[in-house]
């Protein structure tokens, strides 16, 4: 599929309207052979259905998994002003500098399960607007960054992790949440970076602002209007993934608010995403549950970077290996009577 620019929200619309389903003869052929595979009946868990998932979406009841790619997208947030991190905006420069050297966690987990690594920096230099004085980004700027995560995926790729550096994107994130889901800020917002008890009422209280300022609750007008540059480009790239029928591994708390405006924009969007890890970031979980998505990991992180995603990847490999290379009873000769 070529690259292409998405010019409006409702273009975006579209899109995610005509997005395929998974190969059902794929899924009920993986589901055949699970059951003949040298084991006891669902010995395996959660690998099992993990595999037949996975298949559905390749298009073969057999398959492997050797082309992950790992997407990192950073952007500035005009609501840092505010003092809502405990880091200062510049450190988002300074850790893209820190991917594109090789030197982050993420970089590590990445080459351990063999993924190809990109890093998409968002117009650092000019940060989303505060939205607690109006929307974040304007439709153009919306659109771009969603055209960028669009265009980042390799349509080569068997498997995508998408991750974000940007900081103050926690608020965003909770601002999304509140929105989307309805409950109040204090549901939604957490320490992020470990900001202290007044910094976090702080935080709490410009969510509740930005959702005052902003009150249109369309999932796409909520990702223009609440989230950031980063976010847009994160749900523009799980959108091309399932264009693509390439399965996605989400990671924490804000790549699934990014997720959750898809989801609610379109029934069924997510069907091609898996759950990484639950963060330690409080309104991780909930968020999880209100999107029916069960964690693969729980391990108290909270870094960001798509770290706790690429870290399940090596889950859906061991789950892949197992089914697509285990004998069956026939072919091992194993009784399974």
């Amino acid at each position: 599929m070529p690259h292409r620019t998405i010019a409006t929200l409702a273009e975006f619309r579209v899109a995610l309207a005509g997005q395929p389903v998974p190969d059902a003869s794929a899924i009920e052929v993986a589901r055949r052979r699970n059951g003949q595979l040298t084991k006891p009946p669902a010995a395996l868990g959660r690998l099992e259905d993990i595999a037949i998932w996975y298949a559905g979406w390749r298009g073969t009841a057999r398959p492997c998994l050797e082309r992950p790619q790992v997407i990192i997208f950073a952007g500035n947030h005009g609501v840092t002003a505010r003092g809502v991190s405990a880091f200062p905006a510049e450190v988002t420069v300074q850790m893209v500098a820190n991917f594109q050297a090789g030197g982050a966690a993420i970089n590590q987990l990445a080459k351990t399960f063999g993924a190809k690594m990109d890093v998409h920096a968002l117009d650092l230099d000019c940060p989303t607007a505060d939205f607690t004085e109006g929307p974040a980004m304007s439709e153009a700027e919306v659109t771009a960054a969603l055209t960028t995560g669009w265009n980042a995926v390799d349509p080569e790729a068997d498997l995508l992790v998408t991750g974000e550096m940007g900081i103050g994107n926690t608020t965003a994130a909770s601002a999304i949440a509140a929105a989307l889901f309805g409950d109040d800020p204090e549901a939604w917002t957490g320490r992020g970076t470990g900001v202290s008890d007044a910094g976090l009422a702080l935080k709490t209280r410009i969510v509740g602002e930005a959702l005052n300022r902003n009150p249109d609750r369309d999932p796409l007008a909520v990702l223009q209007n609440l989230g950031g540059r980063e976010l847009a480009a994160m749900a523009g790239a799980i959108a091309r993934a399932r264009a693509e029928r390439i399965p996605v591994i989400l990671d924490g708390f804000i790549c699934t608010a990014a997720a959750a405006t898809l989801a609610r924009a379109q029934a069924g969007a997510l069907d091609h995403c898996i759950a990484g890890h639950v963060s330690a970031e409080g309104a991780h979980g909930p968020m999880l549950q209100r999107l029916g998505l069960t964690p693969l990991l729980d391990l108290g992180m909270r870094l960001g970077e798509g770290s706790g995603a690429a870290l399940a990847i090596g889950i859906l490999k061991g789950a892949i290996a197992c089914h697509s290379g285990m004998a069956t009873f026939a072919e091992a000769g194993v009784s399974d009577a």
